[in-house]
C-alpha cells in the first residue's frame, strides 16, 4: 500500500521543522512539489532548502509538476474551488500511480499547518474516494501562521474566557462577526482589511512570517490599517506574491 506523508513545513523558516516532520521526510522517497510559476518561485527554493538541510539519506526524488489555477475572476467562489480541487485530485492521483511505486512512501509539504485553510487534505479525500489509486495518507503537524504571528508579536492568540473566531479576508468583507472579541484572518487580498478601517480594533500584522522578509505592524486599526494595506500591496509588486495574515482584537482586558 502506497503511503501519502501529508509534513506541515511551518510559515516560512526552515527552523520551524519539528523532529517529527524531519523524521517523516526521511522516509519519504518521493516528495511532490507543486510549482505555482515563477511569481511563487520562492516557496519551491524554500522546500529544496528543507530536503537538503534535513534529509540525510540518499536517493530520494522531488518530482515537480505545475499548480491547476483557481479562477479567481469566477462569481461563484464554491463552483470555483470545486473545479480547482477536481484538478488537483486528477494531478494528484496521476502522480501517485506514474511515480511511486505500490509500496512507496511519498510527500507533500504543506506551508504551515495541513489542517489550517489548506486544501491538500481535502484534495487526498477526494483521490481515495475515487479508488484509483490505493493510498493511505499520514499527517505531521506543522507550525501555523497564526502560532508564528503571535509569537512574532510577543501576544496570546486568545483573551481570558473568551473566543476566537478563524476567518478569510473574503468572509470579513462581507460582514463583520460582532460576537467575537479577537479575529484571526488568513487568506486576505486586502478587501477584508479595507472593511475594518473605520472601527475600533487593535491590529497585529505579519507578512512573510519566519523568513528574512518578515514584516510587522501592530497597532489601533483606525491609525495604520492604510499603511499595512499599501505595505502589502508594494511588497506584492515586489517579490510576485505575499502571505499575511492578522488578529483583530477589541480592547478587552488581557
Amino acid at each position: 500500500m502506497r503511503t501519502i506523508l501529508v509534513i506541515g513545513i511551518g510559515a516560512g523558516n526552515p527552523d520551524h521543522m519539528t523532529v517529527q516532520a524531519i523524521a517523516a521526510l526521511n522516509r519519504a522517497e518521493v516528495l511532490f512539489f507543486l510549482d505555482k510559476g515563477e511569481q511563487a518561485a520562492d516557496l519551491i527554493r524554500l522546500r529544496e532548502e528543507i530536503c537538503t538541510r534535513f534529509i540525510e539519506k540518499p536517493g530520494y526524488r522531488i518530482v515537480r509538476a505545475d499548480s491547476p489555477k483557481r479562477d479567481a475572476a469566477r462569481q461563484d467562489y464554491r463552483a470555483g474551488v470545486t473545479e480547482w480541487h477536481d484538478a488537483r485530485a486528477e494531478l494528484y492521483a496521476r502522480l501517485m500511480a506514474d511515480e511511486l511505486g505500490e509500496d512507496g512512501v511519498g510527500a507533500f509539504l504543506v506551508w504551515g499547518d495541513p489542517s489550517l485553510y489548506d486544501s491538500t487534505l481535502r484534495i487526498l479525500d477526494q483521490v481515495h474516494a475515487a479508488d484509483t489509486v490505493p493510498f493511505e495518507v499520514e499527517v505531521i503537524p506543522g507550525v501555523s501562521a497564526l502560532h508564528a504571528l503571535t509569537a512574532a508579536h510577543r501576544i496570546p492568540l486568545n483573551a481570558i474566557g473568551e473566543p476566537v473566531l478563524v476567518t478569510t479576508g473574503r468572509r470579513l468583507a462581507e460582514g463583520f462577526p460582532e460576537d467575537f472579541s479577537t479575529i484571526a484572518v488568513l487568506l486576505d487580498d486586502g478587501t477584508g482589511l479595507a472593511s475594518v478601517l473605520e472601527r475600533e480594533l487593535e491590529i497585529h500584522w505579519g507578512a512573510y512570517l519566519g523568513t528574512p522578509d518578515q514584516m510587522l505592524r501592530a497597532g489601533p486599526v483606525q491609525e495604520i490599517g492604510g499603511a499595512i494595506l499599501e505595505d502589502r500591496r508594494a511588497a506584492r509588486l515586489r517579490k510576485g506574491w505575499i502571505m499575511d495574515t492578522y488578529l483583530l482584537r477589541r480592547r478587552l482586558p488581557i
